[in-house]
């Protein structure tokens, strides 16, 4: 089980992330070095809003690249869940709400969450509720609004 304040990764989401640093290191730097070059051209830069622009993004692209570097320095990968029987980080599930529609979704580490791709955290409540789960087993938790949700646990998917 993960520590309080560790991050979990899976193989996905950590190749997902280095991908990513490395076109923000080798690609997106230089287009932004280029757009300051070009900006400063342009004269005084004290009212170039060229350049103002191509400053901030620089300083997000740098801030995203340090906040990835600490991501991949800290984070634990999650085993691989292939032959598990029970659910936990790297699982995808299908489970059925109480009206029978289906749904899937992949339980990842907080980094990699994304509820529109089906990535749920680890640590939400949902996802808390699903851990170490088995196909049959029902899930409830309180929802964000308080109100009890209740979905069946259909299976786990290969």
């Amino acid at each position: 089980m993960a520590q309080e304040n560790e991050l979990i990764l899976t193989q996905e989401g950590m190749d997902a992330l280095e991908k990513e640093l490395d076109e923000l290191e080798n690609v997106k730097r230089a287009e932004i070095s280029e757009r300051i070059k070009v900006a400063r051209e342009f004269g005084d830069i004290s009212e170039n809003s060229e350049y103002d622009d191509a400053k901030n993004e620089q300083a997000f692209n740098e801030s995203r690249i340090a906040e990835i570097r600490q991501i991949l320095s800290t984070a634990k990968l999650a085993p691989a869940n292939k032959t598990a029987s029970k659910v936990g980080v790297g699982s995808k599930v299908l489970v059925q709400d109480v009206k029978g529609n289906e749904r899937e979704y992949t339980i990842v580490g907080s980094a990699e969450a994304d509820a529109k791709a089906g990535k749920i955290s680890n640590e939400s409540a949902f996802g808390q509720a699903l851990m170490g789960k088995k196909p049959g087993d029902d899930i409830e938790y309180d929802g964000p609004t308080g109100r009890k949700m209740r979905f069946k646990f259909i299976k786990l998917v290969k």
